[in-house]
């Protein structure tokens, strides 16, 4: 039962308050050919509407949650709720390429305080089975939101216009700041550690100039573009030296590394989110740039969500039974198989049902296969002081592991940033499947048999 006031209002407050950055994570794929066109972006700025996000999420998400256990858990919940529904109007009326992605930034920042902030005040204002509840209807919510962004933001590119989608996150960003408001309760952590900003400086720089250095390289700019990389490098090195000096105060404790298993799986989630982020990317950018509609391209990777929402459940149970290492080995592998797939597009007309809904079908059921005992045989794989951070490295590393992608797709898009080649995207395909094939390997020989 509840143990708080909030109850149910906290959790529509949750649930409202991050389906704002899951419905913005999703949409803006479908969006980004009309986006080019509108603000003349080249291929780097494509990349960076995309990644001007990621980034501040990324590296700022394990921020969030200690900000929120620190400072407050409603406290942080709002302001995350109020800059990214401020980014959000940014974003809408944005005149100029700078200004959509210095607003995307916002919104980055804002979903790095919100989302988990909105995880801390379920722990914190549910108990036993209803806190279990409370979080798989979070997560559903979740899959819903990413099953509904790209079609309906698809359509609303089709018929309002781009910017009609950061229209429509408003609304529901200030009908979750109410409820929020209203039902949440003010509680945070009197132990909690202080947030390791330095850590959070760094990681920042460094993925900033990593991330920077290679869309500048993947677009033609090598010198500067190394020059970056080499800066990115040196600062995520200073970075891992001074979490390592915190010990357990820091934004993320090195002793998580001390397991073959759970450095396996986060190699494994880093090369599969990075399979799956640019494949996703590219694929609704091709079939815009060769007629399709942004609504039509939107739906063409329904299946996915889809298939993760209605099979997570049963393939938990499944995991119980035999094991996560056979799922975590074997979905991978599948994702893998139905991204070879896509190297098979033809130069001709591309039909939904034979050249697309196999592959999707594919690797929406690979997905399902290693997602779902994906967090918990993390968890597992650490002492039970460590399980929230080790949770919170593995999101952050499938964010990294697909920004990192996101970085990379200058080498496939052409026209300057207008369309796709062809051929390049056959070779990104078959590049994502081979990665996902090197993840189930790594599930199959790092991690460790019983656990999860």
């Amino acid at each position: 039962m509840a143990k708080a006031q909030g109850g149910t209002g906290a959790l529509i407050a949750t649930v409202l308050g991050s389906s704002v950055a899951w419905i913005d994570g999703s949409v803006v794929n479908v969006a980004l050919p009309a986006m080019a066109r509108a603000l003349d972006a080249d291929s780097a700025g494509v990349q960076w509407i995309v990644n001007g996000y990621m980034l501040p999420l990324s590296a700022l998400v394990l921020i969030g949650g200690a900000l929120a256990d620190s400072a407050g858990r409603k406290r942080t919940f709002l302001a995350g709720l109020l800059l990214f529904a401020i980014a959000s109007i940014g974003c809408m009326v944005a005149p100029t390429l700078g200004w959509l992605i210095g607003a995307r930034v916002g919104q980055g920042l804002g979903a790095a305080l919100l989302v988990p902030a909105s995880l801390a005040i379920l722990g914190a204002d549910f108990e036993g089975a209803a806190r279990a509840k409370a979080i798989g209807t979070w997560a559903a919510a979740g899959a819903i939101g990413g099953a509904i962004g790209p079609v309906l933001g698809g359509w609303l590119v089709d018929h309002v216009g781009w910017r009609s989608i950061f229209a429509l996150i408003v609304p529901i960003a200030v009908a979750a700041g109410i409820m929020g408001w209203r039902f949440v309760p003010d509680g945070h952590d009197k132990d909690a550690e202080p947030p390791d900003w330095y850590g959070a400086m760094l990681a920042t720089v460094g993925l900033g100039l990593l991330v920077g250095g290679l869309t500048l390289m993947s677009s033609g700019t090598r010198g500067t573009g190394a020059a970056m990389i080499g800066g990115g490098t040196i600062a995520l090195i200073a970075f891992v030296s001074l979490e390592a000096r915190l010990g357990e105060r820091a934004m993320v404790p090195l002793a998580l590394f001390g397991t073959r298993t759970f450095t396996g799986l986060t190699l494994l989630t880093f090369l599969l989110y990075a399979a799956l982020g640019g494949t996703l990317l590219l694929l609704p950018y091709l079939l815009i740039a060769r007629g399709w509609s942004a609504t039509a391209a939107g739906t063409a990777v329904l299946p996915l969500p889809l298939i993760m929402g209605l099979g997570s459940r049963a393939v938990g149970g499944l995991a119980d039974r035999i094991g996560a290492r056979p799922l975590l080995a074997m979905g991978p592998m599948v994702t893998g198989a139905g991204l070879a797939l896509f190297a098979l597009l033809p130069e001709g007309e591309i039909d939904y049902v034979r050249n697309i809904l196999p592959a999707m079908l594919l690797i929406g059921i690979g997905m399902t296969a290693a997602v779902a005992p994906l967090t918990t045989t993390v968890m597992a794989a650490v002492d039970h002081r460590h399980t929230g951070a080790a949770s919170g490295v593995n999101n952050a590393t499938a964010r990294i592991g697909g920004m990192i992608a996101v970085a990379l797709i200058g080498l496939v898009l052409s026209d300057n940033g207008r369309g796709v080649s062809l051929g390049a995207f056959h070779g990104a395909a078959m590049t994502a499947a081979v990665m996902a094939v090197v993840a189930g390997l790594c599930g199959w020989l790092l991690v460790r048999p019983g656990t999860g």
